[in-house]
C-alpha cells in the first residue's frame, strides 16, 4: 500500500503519520462474516460505520501519488461475502469493498487527484458499541455525493451489561515522538538492536477486545528506533513489518552486528479469566551488565505507567537474552489481558509514552549506568 499511515482509534481516534509496515486484524474463525453491517458517506462529508458490537478495527491513510488521489481504509474481522468497486463522484471517485486476508474486510475510499487531505485533522470516533463516524473536515465546498450500503440505523444489540466500554481498536501512533528530552550520548558512537517479539503468522498473545500482542509490540519498536535513531545512535531491528522470524535469526543478526545492547519488546498475557492480573516486568539471563540494563528499561516504563504494579527485574531463560553475546534484556510492557494494562496498551498515545520511556532507559544506561 505504499507509504500506509495508520490511523489511530480510539473514543476519538487521530489520523497519524507512520512508518512503511504491515499490519494485520486479529485472527479469526474460518469463513467469519464481515464485521461491517453498513455504512454511508454523506453529501455533507461524514462517513458512517455500523459494525459488529465491540470489534477491534484499524484505519489507514495514504497520500496521493502519481497522478492517484489520497486514500482512506479501514480493515475489519471477518470476510465480506463479495468484493465490489462502487463509483462515488464529487472528490470521492470510488468506495472499494476488498478482502485483503482470507478473514478481514476492508473498506476504501480513494479520493480524486489533487485532493488535500491533513491526516492530523482526521478523527475515526467510536459512537456507540457498533458505531463510528469519521468527518471529512474542510472538503464539503468541493462537494461530496451521498453513498452507503445496508441499514445504518439499525439498533445497537443490548449489552450484557448495564454498561459499555468503547472498543479501543489497536493502532499505530501518528506523530513521531519528540526527541528534545531524551538523554544524550555521543554521536555515531553506539549500536543497539531491537527486537519485536513474534510477528506475521505468530500474533504473540491476543487479550482483551482482540489485542494483539504483535501489533503493540511492533509499534513501540519502530517508535524506539526512531527515537534512538534521533540520538545519533545506530539500530538494527529485527523485523520491520508482519513477518515470522524465527529465535536463531535473531540472535544471529544480533552476534553479528558488533552491537553494545539487545532488547527483546513484548507485552505479556496470562488468561482472559484473570484481568486482575497486570504489571511491568524486564528480564535478564545472568549478567551484571545485562541486569543493569534491564532495571534501567524496568525504572523507566514503571515511570510512564502509573498504578501498573513493579513486577521485578528477574532472570529468565528466555532464548533471545540467553544467547545474545552483548548485554541484553526482554521487557514486558504490560499485561494484554490486564484490565489496567490492556486499555493502556491499545491507546497510541500510551505506546508513544512506552517508546520514549525505553529509549531513555537504553540512553541512561549507554551514558555510563552499566
Amino acid at each position: 500500500m505504499g507509504c500506509a499511515r495508520l490511523l489511530r482509534v480510539l473514543p476519538a481516534l487521530v489520523l497519524g503519520v507512520g512508518l512503511q509496515w504491515a499490519s494485520l486484524v486479529a485472527a479469526l474463525p474460518a469463513m467469519a462474516a464481515s464485521a461491517l453491517s453498513a455504512w454511508r458517506l454523506s453529501r455533507e462529508g461524514v462517513l458512517e460505520l455500523r459494525t459488529s458490537p465491540d470489534i477491534t478495527l484499524q484505519a489507514f491513510y495514504e497520500a496521493g501519488r502519481g497522478g492517484l488521489g489520497p486514500r482512506i481504509w479501514i480493515d475489519l474481522p471477518g470476510a465480506p461475502l463479495r468484493t465490489r468497486t462502487l463509483p462515488a463522484g464529487g472528490v470521492v471517485r470510488e468506495v472499494r469493498i476488498g478482502k485483503p486476508t482470507p478473514n478481514s474486510t476492508r473498506l476504501v475510499l480513494e479520493f480524486a487527484p489533487g485532493t488535500e487531505l491533513d491526516p492530523r485533522e482526521l478523527k475515526l470516533e467510536g459512537t456507540a458499541r457498533d458505531r463510528w463516524r469519521l468527518e471529512f473536515k474542510g472538503l464539503a465546498a468541493s462537494g461530496f455525493q451521498a453513498i452507503g450500503e445496508g441499514d445504518l440505523d439499525a439498533p445497537t444489540p443490548v449489552a450484557p451489561t448495564a454498561s459499555w466500554r468503547t472498543p479501543v481498536p489497536r493502532w499505530t501512533s501518528g506523530p513521531t515522538p519528540s526527541a528534545a528530552g531524551l538523554p544524550g550520548v555521543p554521536r555515531g558512537l553506539f549500536k543497539v538492536v531491537i527486537d519485536p517479539g513474534h510477528g506475521g503468522p505468530d500474533p504473540g498473545a491476543v487479550g482483551i477486545g482482540g489485542l494483539r500482542e504483535t501489533d503493540v509490540v511492533l509499534d513501540v519498536s519502530l517508535q524506539v528506533a526512531q527515537l534512538l535513531q534521533q540520538r545519533g545512535v545506530q539500530v538494527l531491528l529485527t523485523r520491520t513489518s508482519e513477518v515470522d522470524v524465527d529465535l536463531p535469526p535473531r540472535v544471529s543478526l544480533a552476534n553479528s552486528s558488533g552491537a553494545d545492547i539487545f532488547l527483546s519488546i513484548h507485552a505479556n498475557a496470562l488468561s482472559m479469566s484473570r484481568p486482575d492480573v497486570n504489571g511491568i516486568e524486564t528480564f535478564y539471563f545472568e549478567s551484571a551488565s545485562a541486569r543493569s540494563l534491564a532495571a534501567s528499561v524496568q525504572q523507566e516504563v514503571l515511570a510512564v505507567s502509573p498504578g501498573s504494579p513493579d513486577r521485578g527485574v528477574r532472570q529468565g531463560r528466555f532464548f533471545v537474552i540467553r544467547r545474545t553475546v552483548m548485554p541484553a534484556a526482554l521487557v514486558e510492557m504490560g499485561f494484554v489481558t490486564g484490565e489496567l494494562d490492556s486499555p493502556r496498551l491499545a491507546d497510541g498515545q500510551h505506546r508513544r509514552r512506552l517508546a520514549l520511556a525505553i529509549a531513555t532507559g537504553l540512553l541512561n544506561y549507554l551514558r555510563g549506568g552499566q
